[in-house]
């Protein structure tokens, strides 16, 4: 069994976990081994833990289990995120930690389907209810508005760490140095939408 995470247990007897590259790459809806696994390992230990994420996303029904276990796990559950967040996960945290040069990503859930337009209905109708139940784990963290919330998945916002932490995405920033506060840098959401549109905008409309 290919796992996409790792424990460690700390000298003081904390935890970390890693979880680093796309979530369930295997098999994880298959395979009633990989979720009982994963649950196993979290509830093998007590006391606060801390999860290092650098994810680009991937399978919704695994990041949907390990982020209902860690939502219920008893300790605290502080979520560092070094890389890339594109996946729910990094919302069960009872605090969130961006590095400064850490991404976090909202998009719309993604599917392949084949089949007729029937078929095609059906896929549309199913991935409209799991970006619903997306936006859920994103509203109780940000307390943001579902509407504003759909529109940043539409728009496939790429957010900077003061951004996230700015709507809510995330609390906090790794290595800054309260005592002696710098001023606040800009904040910056990239939307792979708006800037693909600009770029349309600017081609010379053809002739006919």
């Amino acid at each position: 069994m290919n796992k996409f995470w790792n424990w460690v247990r700390n000298s003081d007897e904390s935890r970390t976990l890693y979880l680093n590259g796309t979530i369930a790459e295997e098999s994880w809806f298959d395979d009633d081994i990989t979720p009982a696994a994963f649950k196993a390992e979290l509830l093998a230990g007590e006391g606060d833990i801390t999860v290092w994420i650098n994810s680009p996303g991937g399978d919704c029904v695994a990041a949907s289990q390990i982020y209902s276990m860690l939502m219920d796990y008893k300790g605290a559950v502080t979520v560092k995120i070094d890389g890339i967040a594109a996946s729910v996960i990094a919302m069960a945290g009872t605090t969130v930690l961006m590095a400064p040069t850490a991404l976090m990503m909202v998009h719309n859930p993604l599917t392949v389907a084949i089949g007729d337009t029937e078929e095609m209905q059906k896929a549309i109708a199913m991935l409209d209810e799991v970006k619903e139940s997306i936006i859920n784990a994103y509203e109780i963290k940000t307390g943001l508005s579902r509407a504003r919330l759909s529109h940043l998945m539409d728009a496939e916002t790429w957010l900077s760490a003061h951004k996230a932490v700015e709507l809510g995405f995330a609390d906090d920033l790794l290595f800054t140095a309260k005592e002696d506060p710098a001023p606040e840098p800009e904040s910056y959401a990239f939307s792979r939408r708006a800037v693909t549109n600009r770029l349309l905008n600017k081609l010379p409309h053809t002739k006919t």
